[in-house]
């Protein structure tokens, strides 16, 4: 008898950095999730999806889940504590470290209030000993229930595939909600703008804290086809920071752009003209009219 068909939604959560992202990255085998080095690099859920011949895994990667300080905090932290009540199963990532933080501590104390099976996976297999692994599976063992425990390797896809067969058993046999071919729900100006802010992460490095968004003014196709015209805006808080975006003689800015363009191309298959300006709007963060501006929508989770 074949095995029937099973679908469901799986919440991806863990301390900023730990390779959510990543991870979710190498599952779906394309990138979809934006990744940096910095804290707050995803701020909506994204939704990715995970389709073969066993079943059907929706992802939804949430904001990190931590003590909020400002209304975007607010937002991102509401979006993940109740996406943790609405899934299938939740996927707790964690590093390879036998110290248990605040922060690990207050996920810990989220997870008690919600009846959702909880699995962890330890990421960054490849940087630790197997005694040293064999510590931290007990230091987590202790603070919380896990239905399962799995190592992986995010960056090198070292035990994914167990990952994924693991999250299966958890699954109930369910409806197809996407086509195969489906592997995101975000809308494509959205992860254009997502691959404008990783480039600028990556490239500005510390000189830029996290208050930039990126907006898209316009995106279309030539009539005759070949190349997308996509006009897009970076707004900072600050007209330092405006500076430093646009670099001496334009340099930075056209880093940025240079490098979004090469993986915008990847992902629409097509030739990218590419302009971006640098607006300065002042505590944007503390505002909820230019939060929902730059495509967050507070009211959707409150």
């Amino acid at each position: 008898m074949k095995n029937e068909f099973k679908s469901g939604f799986v919440t991806l959560i863990g301390r900023p950095n730990v390779g959510k992202s990543t991870l979710m990255n190498h599952i779906i085998g394309q990138k979809i999730a934006i990744t940096s080095s910095k804290p707050q690099t995803t701020r909506n859920r994204i939704q990715t999806v995970f389709t073969d011949e066993r079943g059907q895994i929706i992802f939804l990667d949430t904001p990190g889940i931590h003590k909020a300080k400002n209304k975007l905090g607010e937002y991102m932290v509401n979006v993940a504590e109740r996406t943790l009540k609405e899934v299938d199963v939740v996927l707790w990532i964690v590093e390879p470290t036998t110290f248990i933080g605040a922060g690990e501590q207050h996920i810990a104390e989220q997870l008690a209030k919600v009846n959702t099976p909880v699995i962890l996976a330890i990421n960054k297999l490849d940087t630790v000993k197997k005694e040293e692994l064999l510590a931290v599976i007990d230091a987590y063992r202790k603070i919380y229930d896990f239905k399962e425990i799995v190592p992986v390797s995010a960056l090198k896809g070292e035990n994914t595939d167990h990952l994924v067969e693991t999250l299966f058993e958890y699954l109930e046999p369910g409806p197809q909600f996407y086509d195969e071919d489906t592997i995101t729900d975000q809308p494509e100006r959205q992860i254009v703008a997502e691959l404008i802010r990783e480039k600028a992460l990556r490239l500005l490095k510390d000189e830029i804290p996290h208050g930039i968004a990126v907006s898209i003014d316009s995106m279309k196709e030539r009539k005759k086809g070949n190349i997308m015209d996509i006009d897009a805006t970076i707004v900072c808080e600050r007209d330092s920071h405006k500076g430093i975006i646009i670099g001496k003689q334009g340099a930075m800015l056209k880093k940025i752009g240079s490098q979004a363009r090469v993986e915008m191309e990847n992902l629409l298959d097509i030739k990218v003209n590419l302009q971006i300006w640098v607006k300065v709007k002042k505590d944007w963060r503390d505002s909820d009219f230019l939060i929902k501006n730059y495509g967050y929508q507070p009211t959707d989770y409150e």
